[in-house]
């Protein structure tokens, strides 16, 4: 993933839900199946918000652990990467949790 573009539109969307107002923190989700460096996200968020509403915000970022669902033996279990197969041993198991790229909330300053 090109984690420039995604810092870019986050400012686009924070900037267009403050109206101007000054934006506090951003919590993002990132699953860690996602393939998005949450490293490199808060390495150039600074760089991207300088000189926007979201300039002094402070960016929280959660990281989502990857989760299974198999539907042979109906249990969600841990998953370390998309392609693994249920610890049973069944393929019919796919991804519940972990792929998310979230943009959780906002926390804007009163409106005066």
């Amino acid at each position: 993933m090109n984690e420039l573009a995604i810092a870019c539109s986050i400012v686009e969307h924070v900037a267009e839900a403050a109206r101007g107002r000054r934006v506090h923190r951003i919590t993002l989700e990132i699953g860690k199946l996602s393939g998005v460096a949450p490293d490199a996200i808060a390495f150039c968020f600074p760089e991207i918000a300088r000189g926007t509403a979201a300039a002094t915000a402070r960016l929280d970022i959660r990281q989502i652990a990857g989760r299974g669902y198999c539907e042979s033996c109906e249990r969600e279990s841990p998953l370390a990467d998309s392609s693994a197969v249920c610890p049973c041993g069944s393929m019919r198991f796919h991804t519940v949790a972990g792929e998310e790229l979230t943009l959780k909330s906002i926390d804007l300053e009163e409106a005066s």
